[in-house]
């Protein structure tokens, strides 16, 4: 129970972090869209340890779990254009799927050399304590 209230609490947080950013950037006048600023900043303040993962892990591990229920809306409001849909489908559904292709491939070439550069640091680490072992 605790576990949901941490959970509840830390969305919150994000929701308002949100809402004042996107404040923020419209008092500016800014052209950047307020959810990119904040994701921008947030990842700032966790890389710079101004605020702690454990902040909002709980709360975020959901959202990004829940996160097709968010493009529910979307895709419902999609059926209004019937008529572009029929008459453009296929070069919306090529759009999609070269999209949806390129980022897969980007995510899965960025994963992999975070990965290997990982494995690296592992095999050094663990070569600089056998060396120091003998």
């Amino acid at each position: 129970m605790k576990r949901i209230g941490v959970g509840v609490l830390q969305v919150a947080c994000l929701c308002i972090f949100t809402y004042a950013i996107n404040g923020i950037t419209s008092w500016l006048n800014w052209s950047i869209p307020g959810s990119i600023l904040g994701l921008v900043i947030l990842f700032l303040l966790l890389k710079f340890k101004i605020i702690s993962l454990k902040w909002i892990e709980t709360g975020g591990n959901w959202l990004v779990a829940e996160l097709l229920l968010f493009f529910i809306p979307a895709a419902v409001g999609i059926l209004q254009y019937k008529q572009l849909i029929i008459g453009n489908g296929l070069k919306i559904l090529a759009v999609l799927i070269i999209s949806s292709s390129i980022v897969m491939v980007c995510t899965g070439l960025v994963a992999e050399k975070l990965t290997s550069r990982k494995e690296k640091i592992e095999t050094h680490a663990h070569d600089t304590v056998l060396k120091s072992h003998n």
